[in-house]
């Protein structure tokens, strides 16, 4: 169901009763508990995994690797990412032989934000154009959206439940719960790579204008009141 389309009372109160008993269900789950108990609720083929590929990455993917090796993996790619994080992609999707689709915008919307420097007068808009707008036909085709969001990195995502109902589809957040320390212990035991941006003093990796070095999210949108791209509100 898209955002435009309206739902009824009921089909509201079904919809919040079913992501209330999912909560239910998957919250005393580990990671790979969640992921596992995922594919007993949900066909393959429902499911819309995305990943920026950048600091939660080795551990999302590799957790979806073990558990569902066929899963299709989504890849916006802005036009403006680090080449550190496409060469992580490279690295990691050869590691865990992942299926990758990328997804972008049409090329003239970049190309004008590419020579309007969008990202300098309009984060928001540079974001909907080459993050959010490329997504929205894709996830018409799913009822399940698995993000590597956790709630630590924002004020906005500390309040998130491992299941939520929003823009129109069911989303899933299995990693939610997990510290900075458990994500790179998990990394470190797995012998993962981490993103080479971490060693650099990124934190968060997103786009080449908007990301600079800091601890958690600090380094995204420095010096604005933008702390989401858009995708995830």
């Amino acid at each position: 169901m898209s955002d435009t389309e309206k739902m009824t009372n009921s089909e509201q109160e079904a919809i919040d009763r079913q992501v209330a008993e999912l909560n239910r269900v998957y919250r005393p789950l580990t990671p790979e508990g969640r992921v596992q108990q995922l594919y007993n609720d949900f066909k393959e083929e429902e499911v819309m995994l995305t990943s920026s590929f950048a600091t939660n990455s080795a551990f999302l993917l590799h957790l979806f690797s073990q558990t569902a090796p066929h899963q299709e993996v989504i890849f916006i790619d802005t036009g403006y990412h680090f080449q550190d994080t496409l060469l992580y992609k490279e690295e990691l999707t050869e590691l865990y032989n992942l299926k990758v689709e990328d997804v972008r915008a049409e090329e003239w919307k970049f190309e004008f934000t590419l020579k309007d420097e969008t990202w300098k007068t309009d984060q928001d808009l540079c974001c909907s154009i080459n993050k959010v707008e490329p997504l929205q036909e894709v996830k018409k085709q799913y009822k399940v959206w698995v993000s590597g969001l956790v709630r630590w990195q924002t004020e906005h995502r500390a309040s998130l439940d491992v299941f939520e109902y929003r823009g129109g589809m069911i989303k899933f957040y299995p990693l939610v719960d997990v510290t900075k320390q458990q994500r790179d212990d998990y990394i470190r035991e797995h012998k993962l790579p981490f993103h080479p941006m971490v060693a650099k003093g990124y934190a968060s990796v997103g786009c080449t204008h908007c990301t600079r070095q800091g601890d958690d999210r600090s380094g995204r949108w420095v010096d604005t009141t933008k702390s989401e791209c858009g995708l995830h509100t």
